[in-house]
């Protein structure tokens, strides 16, 4: 159950939510986008950064709709679409995720979620990325759900055992990595490239694919 929110919060929120239900008019009634809008506060309310609640919220539940819509159908796939899911969201999917945006140059769709999302992102992974150029600062831990894999191609997991719901159709995948928690930057550091030398597989791999097809 949402917490009430203070007066400034709450306006913040329903003019967020305004956004929303314009951009989603043709495809999800009001009722859908406001309550998507109230899931997102309540899970993402406990963050560390909980004075952005409201913009991570936005966040969060656009991504979802917008998942949700291509998976019914409503909202056409430009581009391939890929999925990784961790346990906690927090270093090695968004490692992931951020490093399919860079070598794809925006070729391919990502997302990604936790099984068990942290409060925030581990600092020496944000740390490594922007060695390579990619700022995660406003990256945040999102949980899994359903919508999101449903709208995947491929879904990649990460150490998240049975988490992920199976869904005929979808290639899965499981890529055994170390896990960058509590580590510091020197293992990340290597958990960062071999996360790289795999994601630069499956992009040539996705794209390759799609140009075919």
């Amino acid at each position: 159950m949402t917490e009430a929110l203070d007066p400034v919060t709450e306006r913040h929120v329903e003019s967020l939510t305004r956004g929303l239900i314009t951009e989603f008019a043709a495809t999800f009634s009001e009722e859908t986008i406001h309550r998507y809008i109230r899931e997102s506060i309540d899970v993402l309310g406990t963050a560390k950064i909980n004075v952005f609640v409201p913009v991570l919220a936005h966040r969060f539940a656009r991504e979802r709709l917008r998942a949700l819509a291509q998976a019914d159908g409503a909202l056409p796939k430009a581009e391939p679409e890929v999925l990784f899911v961790c346990v906690h969201n927090a270093g090695r999917s968004q490692m992931a995720a951020a490093l399919v945006t860079l070598r794809s140059q925006g070729r391919v769709h990502v997302r990604s979620a936790g099984s068990a999302p942290a409060s925030e992102i581990n600092p020496a992974v944000v740390e490594a990325m922007a060695e390579i150029g990619v700022d995660l600062r406003d990256a945040f831990p999102k949980p899994l759900t359903d919508e999101v894999v449903r709208a995947a191609d491929v879904v990649i997991t990460m150490g998240c055992g049975d988490a992920c719901p199976i869904y005929p159709g979808k290639r899965y995948e499981d890529w055994k990595l170390e896990d960058p928690a509590g580590q510091g930057l020197e293992p990340v550091r290597a958990i960062r490239d071999d996360i790289d030398a795999r994601v630069q597989a499956l992009v040539d791999d996705l794209l390759s694919a799609s140009a075919a097809g």
